[in-house]
């Protein structure tokens, strides 16, 4: 059984060439040479079995997949990361930018934390590496909005027009 057809290899091609224009890096095609493709010699190297740990780590590698996955793994080791009592008072809201965000549930521990961000984003960098963050913001509970979304309308909003 083979291990790619043409169709899957042109349609892995087509999805990387396109990640790479849209990330802005274009990806350019080396010439092929004749003999190139260890797939077509029957006992050439790259044909032994590989473990599944090591075909998905080519397969993060290739596909770009390593800083998400890394910042996936800081949001589910947030507790781990700050120790259980910090933990209990925030919550990772998400990532954009570059930019860990942090719910606080009062605004003690968002201003205690702004006060340990070099402190933990150094830590952070050295304990994720590959996740791509730059900074940390730590929110602090604040009243409630009629905003539901990035946009806003100017004017006066919402007021007492019910009677």
């Amino acid at each position: 059984m083979p291990l790619s057809s043409p169709i899957d290899s042109f349609s892995t091609s087509a999805y990387l060439r396109a990640k790479s224009v849209w990330r802005g890096k274009i990806q350019r095609k080396r010439p092929r040479r004749a003999g190139d493709d260890p797939l077509s010699r029957p006992f050439g190297s790259g044909r032994d079995p590989r473990s599944l740990s090591l075909v998905l780590e080519s397969v993060v590698v290739d596909m770009g997949w390593s800083s998400e996955l890394e910042q996936a793994r800081i949001i589910e080791e947030w507790p781990t990361f700050v120790g259980i009592a910090t933990a209990e008072h925030t919550t990772v809201t998400g990532i954009r930018d570059g930019v860990l965000e942090i719910q606080c549930d009062s605004t003690t521990w968002a201003t205690e934390l702004r006060r340990l961000r070099a402190e933990m984003l150094t830590r952070l960098l050295t304990e994720y590496p590959d996740s791509d963050i730059r900074d940390l913001r730590f929110k602090a509970p604040g009243a409630p909005s009629w905003r539901h979304g990035p946009r806003v309308v100017p004017g006066r909003g919402p007021r007492d027009t019910y009677g």
